[in-house]
């Protein structure tokens, strides 16, 4: 493809975007409608809009799966999609404010609360959703899993107490933030994209050092994310080294120390060794 056809291109696409139009292939519309007839569509999507898919999707074919996947045996399914993720995106998309009832440990509803919903986050490893939220109740930034909500709606909240929480969202978070340089090895340039796809879920700047043929990453993280950043450094190895960062550098000699006090050599195998 010549530049002026990628230019072209561009300039297309750019046009559609704006107009609100979405490119999608056949194969993304089967697959789509394959993931329509899964049990859990009916959760992630509002009635309307899961009726109008599924119209748009009527003379598509969907995919043929069975001959192609063999389903192992495996532990109980949990539902990746949970029902309240709809409901509190839509209350973080409009600005509202919501009121939470948590569930306690005897199965009761506990205490209401009420706040401005933030962010939604989902945790691979542990395989739930969490609710980043301001608890006007308690005046603290919190993360609640969804598991523990009860029930939860909307309240209204004027402008002027929505502007002040997310201000007070921002510099608590801007309080919590952590920056960390990590430096790649030369002889491990090749693997950069490797490297910079460990580190994908943080805010990131990659400068490369021409004289030292490096490159470096500058890490933007919260405070309660520096363990996952350390568990990301040992996976590398010896690949990358914590060259700004003195919290990182000191936990992870700890952690060195700790590893060698493991495998210190007994004076029995010492001296047999040395015979």
């Amino acid at each position: 493809m010549n530049p002026f056809e990628k230019i072209f291109n561009y300039r297309v696409t750019s046009r559609m975007e704006d107009t609100g139009v979405f490119l999608s292939t056949s194969h993304e519309r089967s697959w789509l409608k394959l993931m329509l007839g899964h049990p859990s569509a009916a959760a992630a999507f509002s009635g309307v809009t899961l009726e109008k898919l599924q119209t748009l999707l009527a003379q598509e074919a969907p995919l043929n799966l069975a001959g192609d996947l063999i389903h192992k045996g495996s532990t109980q399914e949990v539902q990746v999609y949970h029902p309240l993720v709809r409901v509190l995106r839509r209350s973080i998309q409009n600005h509202q404010g919501i009121q939470v009832s948590m569930g306690l440990n005897n199965g009761q509803p506990g205490p209401e609360q009420s706040g401005l919903p933030y962010r939604l986050e989902y945790s691979m490893v542990k395989r739930e959703w969490y609710l980043l939220w301001y608890s006007w109740t308690r005046r603290d930034f919190m993360s609640i899993r969804l598991q523990k909500i009860a029930a939860v709606c909307e309240i209204p909240a004027s402008p002027e107490l929505v502007r002040t929480t997310q201000a007070e969202i921002q510099r608590i978070l801007e309080s919590r933030r952590q920056c960390a340089v990590i430096e790649i090895l030369p002889g491990y340039n090749k693997e950069l994209s490797r490297i910079l796809y460990a580190f994908s879920c943080f805010e990131k700047e990659v400068r490369y050092d021409e004289e030292k043929d490096s490159y470096s990453i500058s890490l933007t993280y919260l405070g309660n994310e520096g363990e996952y950043v350390l568990s990301k450094m040992r996976f590398l190895g010896k690949r990358v080294k914590i060259v700004e960062g003195s919290w990182l550098k000191k936990r992870m000699r700890e952690s060195a120390l700790k590893t060698l006090a493991l495998y210190q050599a007994s004076p029995d195998q010492t001296q047999s060794s040395q015979e």
